[in-house]
């Protein structure tokens, strides 16, 4: 069987985990995530978003008692990559505490910020340079343990602030100072967030063909994208755009569940990108058949 050439990363249990509340935690047990974590993994995938280190008053899900056992009940299936945010310092003595990082889980652990200064502060109370300057600091802790970092640009195509109507953006130059900042941080890859569906096939287009212009082969094929929309049929038309364009690394959330706290529409299924790559060409390495059946579980139960 020819090796894939593209990768479809799995980010359901993390992005809908996020967003449920406290009433919502029976329906999104441990169990669920479990079955769904090693079902995907089953299926092909090879990288899952699997929790993320915040405060559970932020998102119940994700307490310290349920990381643990969804981590543990997921264990380290052969050849995934597993993923855990890890926002700040805090979270990073959680993900040390519950054995995530080498040696332990081996989990990759995620650093993200936004591109624009008014989605960073809304959505870590502190500015890009702050968060840069906790992320240099992370880095090399995280270095110092031994741990992959991966990193992720929130809001990279543009935010929508409550209850203003106006798209707030950052020039071409601005964001790709973002991302080769965090690749000189050791990211071994970065991932384009398009948080609330703000921009359109056009805008995705010369935005992405703008940055993987001044970006070498390396670095594009380490440089992800990671579309929302309220529309799942909309935001898999800009996967296709994407892909076009010439990404090859895709996140996507079964049924196209899941958000973001600070008010991202849905995500794009993941059974739809598969279908969608596939029919172009690409290589997955994903059985679709047991994907759909995944996708079929999750949203049924939780």
């Amino acid at each position: 069987m020819n090796e894939p050439n593209v990768e479809v990363a799995d980010v359901t249990l993390r992005e809908h985990g996020q967003t449920v509340t406290g009433e919502g935690l029976a329906g999104f047990s441990v169990g669920l995530r479990v079955r769904t974590a090693l079902a995907l993994a089953e299926a092909g995938l090879r990288r899952l978003e699997l929790v993320s280190c915040v405060s559970p008053r932020v998102a119940p899900a994700m307490s310290e008692a349920l990381i643990r056992e969804v981590t543990r009940g997921v264990g380290r299936p052969e050849g995934v990559r597993l993923v855990t945010l890890v926002p700040n310092h805090r979270g990073l003595e959680t993900f040390e505490r519950l054995g995530l990082g080498r040696g332990g889980l081996e989990h990759s652990a995620g650093l993200f910020l936004s591109a624009v200064e008014e989605h960073n502060r809304a959505n870590l109370g502190r500015s890009i340079a702050e968060t840069f300057a906790e992320h240099r600091a992370l880095a090399a802790d995280l270095r110092r343990i031994d741990t992959e970092v991966i990193a992720y640009v929130s809001a990279a195509f543009g935010y929508r602030p409550r209850p203003i109507d106006k798209v707030l953006r950052v020039g071409d130059d601005a964001l790709y100072d973002h991302v080769m900042r965090l690749f000189d941080l050791g990211a071994e890859t970065v991932t384009l967030s398009d948080l609330q569906g703000v921009a359109g096939p056009a805008r995705t287009e010369d935005t992405l063909a703008a940055l993987l212009d001044r970006l070498d082969a390396d670095h594009v094929a380490r440089l992800g994208y990671h579309p929302h929309h309220a529309d799942p049929e909309a935001g898999l038309a800009l996967v296709g755009v994407a892909y076009d364009v010439g990404i090859r690394r895709f996140d996507a959330s079964l049924g196209a569940t899941g958000g973001c706290v600070t008010g991202a529409p849905g995500n794009v299924p993941t059974e739809g990108v598969v279908s969608l790559l596939e029919e172009r060409g690409a290589r997955t390495g994903i059985d679709q058949r047991a994907l759909s059946d995944a996708a079929e579980g999750f949203v049924a139960d939780a």
